[in-house]
């Protein structure tokens, strides 16, 4: 259900710094981890203790001929069988926005891992509103490149929109980055407001606040 960028570039920065987030030999649930590139990465570079649950059954075929360890499933309606705790790391990377309840799911990921690590792409970027507003059509990028009738994403948010929801359940954002086309970050330190216009995706690391 991963549904990453198709951008060759922009998706192995994308997968490096989740990566990067994740302490070593950590225990990590990859949801939506599609076909298993992220689990993949995480095993070779952070030794973690990583599993998976992938919706289509085309995504857990080739999790499993790599030898993964994956199985079927739905972020929507099985995340809720996981126990408290049950996993260092949640991982939700660029499918946030092709759940049918992110509110939910989100709640299930800082429920299941000490933290989450979300990444999506950003609607509120210049290109899109730009698109919108002199094309008067929904915008087809390299981060949102389906068309309207047929793409799998049925909840586009902004990064202020993820961070407002943060808020709303109580997340704790402890870290964050914003990248352009390129996969290059956005400055660090500069509001939301430029990240929201500038990122075409976001990642963020968030706790439940205490």
């Amino acid at each position: 259900m991963s549904l990453a960028p198709t951008g060759q570039n922009a998706t192995r920065v994308d997968l490096l710094l989740v990566a990067d987030m994740i302490e070593k030999g950590a225990r990590v649930l990859d949801v939506g981890c599609g076909d298993g590139a992220l689990l993949k990465t995480l095993i070779t570079n952070r030794g973690v203790d990583a599993r998976g649950i992938e919706l289509s059954q085309a995504g857990v075929n080739s999790c499993v001929a790599q030898g993964l360890s994956v199985i079927q499933g739905d972020a929507d309606t099985d995340l809720a069988a996981y126990p408290d705790d049950s996993f260092d790391y949640a991982v939700l990377s660029q499918t946030l926005q092709a759940t049918r309840n992110p509110r939910v799911v989100l709640e299930h990921l800082l429920r299941i891992g000490r933290r989450a690590i979300v990444s999506f792409p950003n609607f509120g970027h210049w290109r899109v509103r730009t698109s919108l507003l002199f094309g008067g059509r929904m915008p087809v990028t390299e981060n949102l490149s389906y068309a309207w009738y047929e793409t799998p994403n049925i909840h586009f948010c902004t990064i202020r929109d993820f961070v407002d929801l943060c808020d709303t359940i109580g997340a704790q954002i402890e870290d964050g980055v914003a990248l352009n086309g390129h996969g290059d970050k956005v400055g660090l330190k500069l509001p939301w407001a430029v990240w929201n216009l500038f990122g075409e995706q976001a990642i963020f690391v968030l706790s439940r606040r205490r």
